[in-house]
């Protein structure tokens, strides 16, 4: 949000005096001006309503219109001649915006992520293809193709290929030399992993551009790497060093401080971190764990790491370290800690959940002249009011007895309602009427045009 000229705030005759409440007492750093539009509920606007009936005063940078006003912001800034912007969905959150409108550039990452395809030879081509997608699609940048000990891969080099060829990055998760050799001839870029017992396959890699990832020899300490370090010298094969992320309980903090140490050793050299034996192997959701181990390889300079999402609990955890990975970058580059950046990684709570006073709803309550049913609820409990009702309750069936709705359209939607009222409310979630609750990544839009539609339905007038 710029800083030179007014922002203008368009807002409904209901939500004028909080709005304004809001602006007085947040004191934004622009000068501002408020816009009553001739509409009871600001929500209802469209832009291109907005565009027929609202006059822009001179000297205005910007307008904001409310975060649930349907409708495209381009024509609505082309016909006003000033940039349009939708705020947040409720205008309490507003304060928050204008810390984020001063943020440096936000997004910019050095961490690549590796996404790994398990049992691969046990996989379909176009399964596997599938999965590259999906990936891909949720923010990595090569996968990774496991190979299974044991069972045959007749056609790995076929499938190398034709992932390359559909534009995807590919290593090889494999300490068969054969497997390895056979795959990076098909084109794979990156391979994981050389260690004491296959250090041969060095000697063949030489030339062929495809880096790789250097572990110490299983349940021995980072010193054992140094001999594959050397063969790897030799044949000049560019590689990084995984000191490898052990499980809780099987020395996961010894390991972390392994990762601290070999950074100490090399300083300058690529470092990779197997995030997924953790998450994979812990029962809590993944998003948290991901954030923590990505602001340790952002720390420590580790700029590549290696997920998969097998356990149901990890399910979105490329998207995860994808969104980690920019949170904890700007962090790090910024000097600054990782709140009030990026919210997206908050799935089961909220950041800063909304509450609705008693009294506050019962003033609301005094403006309100339609049957129209409103619903607000907090960890106090839920509220449904109209002209005629003002209910609060924590039960869902207290309520429901007292409104008298007796037509079914009706009847399902403030059931639909009051269940996600009664959600947000046991998890201290910000509820809205017609919107879907905040999960962060995971949340899916509204449906669109739902609250006119509903509204109407419900046997309410129309808002004007």
């Amino acid at each position: 949000m710029r800083d030179e000229g007014t922002v203008l705030f368009v807002t409904g005759r209901l939500a004028e005096p909080s709005l304004r409440r809001v602006l007085e007492q947040s004191a934004p750093p622009f000068p501002w001006d408020v816009a009553v539009m001739k509409i009871t509920v600001a929500a209802l606007m469209t832009t291109d309503w907005i565009g027929r009936f609202l006059t822009v005063p001179d000297g205005t940078s910007r307008v904001l219109i409310p975060g649930l006003c349907e409708g495209d912001t381009a024509p609505l800034a082309a016909r006003l001649g000033v940039p349009v912007d939708k705020g947040p969905e409720d205008l309490r959150e507003l304060p928050s915006s204008w810390g984020r409108s001063r943020l440096a550039p936000y997004g910019a990452t050095d961490v690549e992520i590796l996404a790994e395809i398990n049992n691969a030879p046990r996989l379909t081509p176009d399964a596997v293809l599938e999965l590259a997608h999906y990936y891909r699609e949720s923010g990595a940048d090569i996968i990774d193709i496991g190979c299974t000990p044991g069972v045959p891969f007749p056609g790995l080099a076929a499938l190398v290929t034709r992932l390359g060829a559909a534009g995807h990055r590919v290593s090889i998760d494999s300490f068969d030399p054969a497997e390895i050799r056979t795959a990076v001839r098909a084109g794979a870029e990156l391979v994981l992993s050389v260690h004491g017992s296959n250090i041969e396959v060095v000697s063949h890699l030489a030339g062929t551009g495809a880096r790789v990832v250097a572990i110490p020899d299983p349940g021995e300490p980072l010193d054992t790497v140094e001999p594959t370090l050397a063969a790897l010298e030799r044949s000049t094969v560019p590689y990084l060093i995984d000191p490898i992320l052990e499980p809780i309980g099987h020395g996961f903090t010894a390991s972390i401080e392994r990762f601290a140490e070999a950074r100490r050793r090399y300083p300058d050299t690529e470092m990779l971190m197997g995030v997924g034996n953790l998450t994979e192997l812990t029962s809590a959701d993944s998003t948290g764990i991901n954030a923590v181990l990505m602001a340790i390889c952002q720390e420590l300079g580790i700029r590549t790491v290696l997920t998969t999402e097998v356990a149901p609990w990890t399910r979105g955890a490329v998207r995860e370290l994808d969104i980690a990975r920019r949170l904890m970058h700007y962090a790090v580059t910024e000097r600054t800690i990782p709140k009030g950046v990026d919210d997206r990684l908050l799935t089961t709570k909220d950041a800063s959940p909304l509450s609705f006073p008693e009294d506050e709803l019962r003033a609301l309550q005094a403006t309100i002249t339609d049957p129209n049913f409103r619903v607000f609820a907090d960890t106090d409990g839920i509220t449904v009011l109209n002209n005629q009702h003002f209910i609060r309750s924590r039960s869902l069936q207290d309520i429901f007895d007292q409104l008298g709705v007796s037509d079914p359209s009706h009847a399902f939607y403030l059931g639909a309602e009051l269940a996600r009222a009664q959600l947000a409310m046991q998890l201290g979630k910000t509820y809205r009427q017609d919107g879907q609750l905040s999960w962060g990544y995971l949340t899916p839009p509204d449906e669109p045009r739902r609250r006119v539609r509903l509204t109407q339905r419900s046997g309410g007038h129309d808002p004007e």
